[in-house]
């Protein structure tokens, strides 16, 4: 996979994809991440990326022109989609997350500033949200999405049982909960019933024990997919 991020800060993405399983990814030739600085796009020579709205307002508006520019800079022949890290899009799940991973060329499109122009989102193929809040920019939604996205690729991860298992690969349910060593710590002990060997009755444990969770702390997920 090839993903292309469009942003206003590219030092900002010094760091999070140099580590972990994004590293291993790269290292193994399954990514390669491109940060594409949207102020090289524009044509005056301060390099103006944003205007004053129109009909008034605060803050300042970034141009729909400079950002079709980049865009269309870094679009290729590949199975492609184009997103627009946006607060008014569509949420964030891990189905969609699925979804994006079997494209071979993303490219994120990171806004800042007071807003983007509307008439970017007719530029995009979509527009997503990371969640019901504001944040500065676009940058960290963009390291939220290709960090969710790139551990779906196939051989990413070293065992692909990994990402069945975890919360929100079944819409549904929470994961359950998870032990390890030490056996007792601090008065609080490992459940019996994993310690038995007994494969027939932890897996119906798991199963009772996510339920559980997703009724205590996540009950609409019940409810939509009831």
């Amino acid at each position: 996979m090839h993903i292309t991020i469009l942003t206003l800060f590219p030092e900002m993405f010094v760091g999070p994809f140099d580590h972990s399983i994004v590293k291993r990814a790269k290292q193994k030739g399954l990514l390669t991440i491109n940060i594409v600085n949207i102020r090289d796009y524009a044509t005056d020579k301060h390099k103006s990326v944003d205007d004053r709205p129109y009909g008034g307002g605060t803050g300042m508006i970034m141009r729909v022109d400079v950002i079709d520019r980049a865009i269309k800079e870094q679009k290729h022949v590949l199975k492609e989609k184009t997103i627009f890290l946006d607060p008014k899009g569509t949420p964030y799940t891990q189905a969609k997350a699925r979804e994006l991973s079997r494209f071979d060329h993303l490219i994120l499109i990171c806004g800042h500033y007071e807003g983007v122009d509307e008439r970017v989102s007719a530029l995009v193929d979509e527009s997503i949200s990371v969640g019901d809040y504001i944040l500065t920019g676009g940058e960290i939604p963009a390291m939220v999405l290709v960090d969710s996205v790139i551990r779906l690729i196939p051989r990413v991860l070293a065992r692909a049982q990994a990402v069945q298992l975890e919360s929100f690969s079944d819409p549904s349910r929470l994961e359950h909960p998870q032990y390890t060593r030490p056996q007792t710590y601090q008065g609080m002990s490992v459940p019996k019933i994993l310690l038995s060997g007994n494969h027939a009755l932890m897996t119906k444990w798991r199963a009772e024990k996510a339920l559980g969770r997703t009724r205590e702390r996540r009950a609409d997920l019940l409810r939509k997919n009831a």
